[in-house]
């Protein structure tokens, strides 16, 4: 059987660059400056163009601040994958976005939600797939899957280096410290929230269950089950479905929200839904603590997502 590997091709703090000797004297300034010219529905927006890591390739991060925050408050904090979508249509490719600052002003104006900020983790193209696959699920494949995915993907020129490990590495080790010590965060586990879209769906999945001691709670929308471009004889969802039966975040003191449509790429989903199912009834999950929603009609863009991005939002940071 032949399978085939397709991809999808203002605070500042100072931070060691080697994280562990506050004495060194090599010494990285991260200063988030305020993007005067995003076009927002409420609040302001902060970046640093190129947040340092020795993890991962240094990438954008913005920090969205609502339009009440105050230093004398405490707030929760998301973290979201592919930052340069969730906030400003005008920049994006697309000219679509997830319209967080408009739902979140929102739900905390009406008191849906605790007050929180957001974090977002932009994306580099040419290795997101890299970064945001469930690192430890591509184990779970038979040797010989394995070898022949590598070998398709080098005869493609394409590098089949897996990244989603150091990529976390980089949140909880690297940026959520530099968040916790330059703003006035609730910094602990029941105040740190993770949520994605597709492969940000996924590695959303691998974060909580990875790190359960870090992130309360992950809203996974539009899931990627499919792991890669869908084709014939896929090996990839066992394979992460396996990982999950294993490593999924134990129900005792974690919330897990999914949801799925069923359109463009999103048609590809429904059919994994009892599976997703049977593994949150397996890790002791009820209708209290997780979620797994379908969307009739619903395709796979920012637009289907900011439609309904309350519901993430709310099952998250809800206020009750």
């Amino acid at each position: 059987m032949k399978y085939y590997l397709l991809f999808f091709f203002i605070g500042c703090f100072s931070m060691s660059s080697a994280q562990t000797n506050e004495n060194s004297e090599n010494k990285a300034e991260i200063c988030f400056k305020r993007l005067g010219s995003a076009q927002l529905y409420a609040g302001n927006l902060y970046r640093v163009n190129k947040f340092p890591s020795k993890y991962i390739k240094e990438r954008p991060v913005d920090i969205w601040l609502p339009e009440n925050y105050s230093k004398d408050k405490k707030y929760a904090v998301l973290y979201m994958h592919d930052g340069q979508m969730l906030f400003d249509s005008t920049t994006t490719w697309n000219k679509q976005e997830w319209k967080v600052d408009e739902w979140a002003s929102k739900l905390m104006a009406s008191k849906k939600t605790k007050d929180f900020i957001v974090v977002g983790i932009h994306n580099i193209a040419q290795i997101r797939w890299l970064d945001l696959f469930p690192q430890k699920a591509f184990g779970y494949l038979n040797e010989r899957v394995q070898d022949s995915l590598m070998k398709e993907a080098k005869k493609n020129n394409f590098d089949p280096k897996l990244n989603g490990d150091n990529y976390l590495r980089f949140i909880v080790e690297e940026l959520k410290p530099v968040i916790d010590n330059s703003y006035p965060t609730l910094a602990d586990k029941a105040n740190t929230y993770v949520a994605g879209s597709s492969m940000g769906g996924l590695m959303s999945m691998y974060a909580i269950s990875e790190y359960p001691e870090v992130f309360d709670a992950a809203a996974c929308l539009s899931t990627h089950w499919v792991g890669a471009m869908p084709a014939p004889n896929n090996p990839y969802p066992d394979a992460i479905f396996a990982y999950m039966s294993d490593h999924l975040a134990s129900s005792d003191g974690h919330r897990l929200y999914f949801d799925y449509g069923n359109k463009t790429l999103d048609a590809f989903y429904p059919k994994h839904a009892l599976r997703v199912d049977e593994i949150l009834k397996q890790k002791g999950y009820t209708e209290a603590n997780s979620k797994n929603l379908f969307f009739e009609g619903t395709n796979h863009s920012e637009n289907a997502w900011n439609k309904r991005l309350d519901q993430p939002l709310i099952f998250l940071l809800g206020s009750n």
